[in-house]
């Protein structure tokens, strides 16, 4: 018999989603206070969400912040990194990659978009904020997002870097 190999062996494609999401920080007293939103699930993490038509991840990330925490003031500093994850939704392998980006605000009110399932918005200082993120990637965005406020270069400086709090 000759032929393909039975697709049944095959692992499932997984549908790519492309998101963009923002690290948002604000000095109180010089030191860096970091925003966390907390989803249905009661996982802490950081404002995200789908790009949109043709948008820039940058302008995605901009807006997602704003809708997810009601701030009204946050500028752009750079891009801290791309990361990637699999999951599983209603029975489908999902590839997800999101653009975070790096931004500040002088605003303290925050207001959770409850009809996106974000249930509290939270400022943190970075250790108590890394020991709340509920994932690993997540914490190493918060990292880089910490070294780029401190102005260290964690490619270049390893030494630096932030201390690594354990993993919850």
């Amino acid at each position: 018999m000759t032929g393909k190999p039975h697709d049944a062996h095959r692992p499932p494609r997984a549908k790519r989603e492309t998101s963009a999401g923002g690290v948002v920080y604000r000095l109180e007293g010089g030191e860096p206070l970091f925003l966390l939103i907390r989803d249905s699930y009661r996982n802490w993490g950081f404002p995200k969400g789908h790009i949109e038509g043709d948008e820039a991840p940058d302008a995605a990330a901009l807006r997602e912040v704003i809708e997810e925490t009601g701030l009204g003031e946050v500028a752009l500093d750079g891009e801290i990194d791309t990361i990637d994850w699999f999951f599983r939704f209603r029975g489908r392998l999902v590839h997800k990659v999101c653009h975070f980006y790096l931004m500040r605000t002088d605003a303290v009110d925050t207001t959770p978009q409850r009809t996106e399932g974000i249930t509290a918005c939270r400022w943190a200082r970075f250790d108590e904020a890394a020991r709340l993120v509920s994932y690993a990637n997540a914490r190493e965005v918060l990292l880089r997002a910490h070294a780029m406020v401190r102005g260290v270069d964690l490619e270049n400086d390893p030494a630096a870097a932030p201390r690594r709090p354990p993993a919850p």
